[in-house]
């Protein structure tokens, strides 16, 4: 019964989020909490909730002040020669683009923080996609697929949860999976440039500086908000003419350089009541009064050591990134209403995620209490047949798709990964060749709705969360399919 009402609880939450007749955080607390009633145990949801506060609370707070530290160091700075890099590659061209933002995401995703890659990623790209009315799901569905291969460095949480459940090093877990990984982060390469294609037919292509052209009295938006509109907005036309044999979109001169687009080539997931406050974003702008460029080493530094002792774990990551918010904004902003317009900068984004974070607590504090996803979990481990047992590994490999984008990566390397170890031990099969395989799935689970991170995705980018998961999951699938049968191929699991 338990199982039963655990997927019911599921997917009922899946269909209102992705048929958007609810919010995310609505659906988060609401459902859980219909269905602890259902199944008899309404006196204890009090106590399911809190429990699943206090566990996701370190969480709310490192992505808090995550939030607070790379939006400062956006904000002076550290990140715009590599920015500069990548938008000197796309040069406008919506192809490139796409693959820019591929390529931007694997690079930022090597800190392991999940929230850090999609901040940088978006404020340096969003600016492009939305002067070329880029389709804004493509740029969330690639930043989150990169991410997902990512995640599998061994301080990026997944191997290291898998090594500490199995009681492995994390080393010989993760390097035999370079191959394996090596060819996913291609894979999402690959789909970056099909989709740039499939971007740059539909719409063309600009010069980079008509693609950024904005009215000189526009003020630039600072990551997570505090806008000040400046000018006008006008309704820009376009037109198609032939240049080289390629198409190419010209503005209307009459059209300010922020104007909202009401052609047949605007982004179909726009919001049309947020279409002015789109336009404003104008992302990294070069000449922000936040820019600190004497202290880029020291910023530049702090980094680096801030990420070493996440690394070395040092410190509770929540404590790291409370102690650099504080000292990035002492140092960099050192008077106090400077201080007080960053955090309000940024106060938009923290909200949010935060919020979500503790909404999910709700959800996953009542699957876990409940027994539901202790019960799932035997169910699905129950339903494979006996002569699977020898293939444990691809068997783990496939369940990692939908169990770890149902369930946190907690709960299924702590809760289900030891019952297919010791399934797969029975037939002969490795620990660490079960352990590899539950990586596989890692691809999906960046998409996952108890992701706290792909909130602060799908924030920046003001992109509906039922639009990114229809748009990116089958994606996301293939790649860890292809994660997983290179694997496979290669003999490492």
């Amino acid at each position: 019964m338990l199982t039963i009402l655990g997927f019911a609880m599921i997917a009922t939450f899946l269909v209102l989020i992705m048929t958007k007749k609810m919010s995310p955080i609505a659906a988060l607390v609401l459902i859980p909490a219909l269905f602890c009633v259902a199944v008899g145990q309404g006196a204890q949801l009090g106590d399911y909730v809190i429990e699943g506060v206090g566990n996701l609370a370190p969480t709310a707070a490192m992505l808090m002040f995550a939030i607070v530290y790379f939006g400062v160091m956006i904000d002076v700075g550290l990140f715009d020669p590599i920015v500069r890099g990548i938008l000197k590659f796309c040069r406008a061209d919506p192809m490139r683009i796409v693959v820019g933002t591929a390529v931007l995401a694997a690079i930022v995703s090597l800190d392991g923080d999940g929230s850090t890659t999609f901040m940088i990623t978006v404020s340096a790209m969003y600016p492009l996609y939305k002067r070329l009315k880029m389709s804004l799901v493509v740029m969330t569905g690639v930043a989150a697929t990169a991410n997902g291969v990512m995640n599998t460095l061994p301080w990026g949480g997944p191997t290291a949860r898998a090594a500490t459940a199995l009681k492995l090093d994390a080393s010989e877990i993760f390097v035999p999976m370079i191959p394996a990984l090596a060819m996913g982060l291609l894979a999402v390469f690959v789909l970056a440039y099909v989709l740039g294609l499939r971007e740059r037919k539909r719409l063309g292509m600009l010069t980079l500086d008509e693609a950024l052209a904005r009215e000189p009295e526009q003020e630039t938006v600072s990551t997570g908000g505090g806008s000040t509109r400046g000018g006008s907005t006008g309704t820009g036309s376009t037109a198609t003419g032939g240049t080289g044999g390629e198409d190419r979109l010209r503005k209307d001169a009459s059209a300010s350089g922020g104007g909202t687009g009401t052609g047949a080539d605007a982004d179909p997931t726009a919001d049309p009541a947020d279409e002015a406050d789109d336009d404003d974003f104008q992302g990294l702008d070069p000449n922000r009064s936040t820019l600190r460029p004497k202290l880029y080493w020291f910023n530049a530094g702090l980094t680096a050591a801030l990420l070493t002792a996440m690394i070395m774990e040092l410190m509770p990551i929540p404590v790291l990134f409370l102690l650099g918010a504080a000292l990035a904004l002492t140092v960099n902003f050192p008077h106090m209403p400077d201080q007080r317009a960053r955090i309000a900068a940024h106060a938009d984004n923290v909200l949010n995620v935060s919020g979500m974070v503790f909404a999910a607590a709700v959800f996953t504090g009542v699957l876990t209490g409940t027994g539901m996803v202790e019960n799932m979990a035997d169910w699905v481990v129950g339903a494979v047949p006996d002569a699977m047992g020898p293939h444990m590994a691809i068997v783990t490999g496939l369940l990692s798709l939908p169990l770890t984008y149902f369930m946190s990566n907690d709960g299924f390397y702590f809760g289900v990964l030891p019952v297919l170890a010791e399934a797969g031990a029975a037939h002969g099969v490795s620990p660490l060749e079960i352990a590899r395989a539950s990586l596989a799935g890692q691809a999906l689970h960046m998409s996952s709705p108890l992701v706290p991170a792909v909130y602060v995705l799908v924030g920046m980018a003001k992109v509906e969360f039922g639009d990114h998961t229809r748009f990116t999951v089958k994606w996301a699938i293939l790649t860890s399919l292809v994660v997983l049968a290179a694997g496979v191929l290669f003999g490492i699991m």
